[in-house]
């Protein structure tokens, strides 16, 4: 395999990734590194982006050939080697690898400063020579994660912009390798809509993973109203929204794709764009559902709250109403009348069954007004029991 001033990298290497955490968060709220009022196509690179990594698959319908590059050079020579060339670049570090890169392939400056300012919303740009393409890349490591790839497709050539190592983009790569479906067959579009079908297969894991959340919770809100939870309620919206932002514009790029006639994107490549769309829309509406769901939670939340509360206080307004009486006939029968004055005053403490009356008729008493309690429903010894039984079975 000739590799010219190119560097063959081991296979391990290949496969090689990085920490997630040493890649900050995307927040909600974009941060650009550019000032107010820079010049168009100012690019300032981020302090904790990685190291760019050079990998190219160059391929036609019988040969390919994979190499991992130093320097951006060695692609000239590539590229006309073979019919279509991918360029894939992990990290954005270095600008001045990008601006070599662009330079060679005539790339805009506007466009290569989007690929640098790693905010950018999806979207799909047509210029003369080549068709730009944002999309954003969800993933769920320790935490939600979102990152940007930028994508420039030629009439021969597959340029991506990655900012991290590693990626959902390795099944595309064992398609090429081994000559699996019609990629090696056919032009750089394909190969494009092969990468973005891969970016955004890669999302249904995500909320998958997040589908199990919103139903663990879900379980644990109506078994038991936990303070704390009301705090991962509201960190399960916010992730949420983060993932409608991340995942929301793609339906328009794809759509614009479809749509938009352009001389890179030929007619049976925009048929296997329309499966994208419909994955990109049951994408939508299932991060619309959990959504909902969870703004559901809340109302169950507080719904189990005051729930719990009005049988608490239930139970005490029932005790009250039957030590009421009690307290009455003990008071009566406390009040310290002379009976030696009147045969009429507390003629019971003179009887010999007087105490065990008194308590005689403070048992009646609460029994009567349980027992009244008990036939107009106000009192269900069962409840709690058929509770814990539908508790169980929906553990089970």
């Amino acid at each position: 395999m000739p590799i010219g001033r190119a560097m063959l990298v081991p296979m391990t290497m290949q496969n090689e990734t990085t920490d997630p955490r040493s890649a900050p968060r995307r927040l909600l709220g974009a941060r650009r590194r550019t000032p107010p009022g820079a010049a168009p196509g100012t690019m300032i690179a981020d302090p904790a982006a990685l190291p760019p990594r050079i990998r190219v698959i160059a391929y036609g319908a019988d040969k390919i050939e994979e190499l991992f590059l130093d320097s951006p050079e060695p692609i000239a020579e590539i590229l006309g080697r073979h019919a279509v060339t991918w360029i894939d670049v992990c990290g954005l570090g270095d600008i001045e690898t990008i601006n070599r890169i662009g330079a060679f392939f005539d790339l805009h400056n506007l466009a290569l400063e989007d690929v640098v300012n790693t905010h950018q919303r999806p979207k799909a740009e047509e210029y003369d020579d080549f068709l730009f393409v944002v999309l954003s890349l969800v993933s769920m490591q320790e935490r939600l994660e979102t990152e940007q790839i930028s994508m420039f497709v030629g009439e021969n050539f597959v340029i991506t912009f990655q900012e991290r190592h590693g990626d959902c983009f390795e099944p595309v790569r064992d398609r090429l390798r081994r000559q699996r479906g019609r990629v090696r067959s056919s032009g750089a579009d394909y190969l494009a809509y092969a990468l973005i079908d891969s970016a955004i297969d890669s999302c249904f894991p995500v909320l998958e993973d997040f589908g199990e959340r919103v139903e663990a919770m879900e379980d644990r809100v109506v078994a038991r109203a936990d303070p704390d939870l009301m705090t991962e309620i509201h960190d399960l919206k916010r992730d949420l929204l983060f993932l409608r932002r991340a995942i929301w514009p793609l339906r328009e790029l794809i759509n614009a794709l479809i749509r938009d006639a352009n001389k890179f994107v030929d007619d049976q490549t925009q048929v296997y764009l329309r499966d994208c769309y419909d994955h990109a829309v049951q994408l939508i509406d299932m991060v619309e559902t959990y959504r909902e769901i969870a703004s559901g939670l809340i109302e169950i939340y507080l719904s189990s709250i005051s729930t719990k509360l009005n049988e608490v206080m239930k139970v005490l307004t029932i005790i009250a109403t039957i030590f009421i009486p009690l307290s009455f006939i003990a008071s009566v029968y406390g009040m310290n009348f002379d009976r030696q004055v009147s045969p009429w005053n507390m003629p019971e403490l003179g009887w010999i069954y007087g105490y065990p009356f008194a308590l005689a008729l403070m048992a009646l008493t609460a029994a009567a007004l349980l027992g009244y309690c008990l036939r107009q429903g106000w009192i269900d010894f069962g409840k709690p029991k058929r509770r814990r039984n539908r508790r169980k079975k929906r553990l089970q």
